[in-house]
């Protein structure tokens, strides 16, 4: 197997960490508005990807529409809103920490979706990642409310690449990332105008668009593409173990940024997130590459840094 699928998916997820940048500047902005036009753009811009480079678009078909729904409506739209409504009731760090446990759902539930059993190997490099992670990312307080959405944002998370494998095979990372968009931007659109109204766009100063932008660009059309060629080549249990980059980048970013250097305790976790990643990726067996859903059995089936309170998605 070629490095770089798993280069892709190292690059969504450091696209995705440094998505922490935008946070402090979309704190404030009429959240629904900038995920509309956030998803628009980023749907704009795969679609001429696409066009120039020879690739064909093909509706979806059949339960296609329910996998790419459940796709929009967990890991993009009901993500973002768990994580704005859990900070409310949960220190950042709680709902990081939960999501960086869906690795480990990825190794034991990922291989289920794509035919075959679990590997013992990548679910204890699952394991070694989620501690890494939850070092690098440090613990908080919660109540009850809180705890209950940490569980939505782990349950979104998961969903993201999961309720995508069925259709990879037919539709390939750009399809499905297009037609996600697209959906995306259409029920933002919606949800926005009832909730914040037609004029909420015009509140939007340059620094909302430009952070608006990054989101757009870097970590929707870039960053989705990187991650499903990655899960499309390499299957979810190993892709998953790369989302231990996301949180690792968001420090990394923040030390860019000005802030203080990592603790003692954040470099042990990223060594663990290393350990963990060689132990599940240093593997000789590679994944078949993921075959359509209609030719699949029925049964089958950009970690996004918590403190930027955008999806990795």
């Amino acid at each position: 197997m070629t490095p770089f699928p798993l280069l892709a998916g190292a690059a969504g997820m450091v696209f995705v960490g440094g998505s922490v940048a935008v946070s402090g500047v979309l704190a404030d902005t009429p959240l629904l508005t900038v995920q509309c036009l956030r998803y628009a753009v980023a749907c704009l811009l795969l679609a001429l990807f696409a066009r120039v480079t020879g690739r064909r678009l093909i509706r979806p078909r059949g339960a296609e529409w329910l996998w790419l729904g459940g796709v929009v409506v967990t890991g993009m739209f009901v993500f973002n809103l768990a994580l704005v409504l859990g900070a409310r009731h949960a220190e950042p760090a709680v709902l990081g920490v939960a999501v960086a446990c869906v690795p480990v759902l990825l190794a034991v539930v990922g291989p289920l979706l794509e035919g075959h059993t679990p590997a013992p190997r990548l679910v204890a490099a699952a394991l070694v990642v989620t501690a890494g992670a939850a070092l690098v990312q440090g613990f908080g307080r919660a109540d009850g409310v809180g705890l209950l959405w940490a569980l939505v944002t782990f349950a979104c998370e998961a969903g993201f690449t999961l309720l995508a494998v069925p259709v990879l095979g037919r539709h390939g990372p750009i399809g499905v990332s297009v037609h996600s968009t697209w959906m995306a931007a259409a029920l933002f659109a919606v949800t926005g105008v009832a909730w914040e109204g037609p004029g909420a766009v015009l509140r939007l100063n340059s620094a909302d668009l430009l952070a608006g932008a990054y989101l757009a660009v870097g970590v929707t059309a870039m960053a989705f593409v990187l991650w499903y060629t990655c899960v499309e080549r390499v299957g979810a249990a190993r892709a998953g173990l790369l989302t231990g980059i996301a949180p690792i980048s968001a420090a990394a970013t923040g030390v860019a940024l000005g802030g203080a250097m990592p603790g003692l305790l954040v470099w042990f976790g990223v060594a663990v997130v290393a350990l963990g990643l060689g132990l599940g990726l240093g593997l000789s067996s590679t994944q078949p590459k993921l075959k359509a859903y209609a030719s699949a059995p029925a049964s089958r089936n950009a970690i996004s840094t918590v403190t930027s309170r955008t999806p990795s998605a």
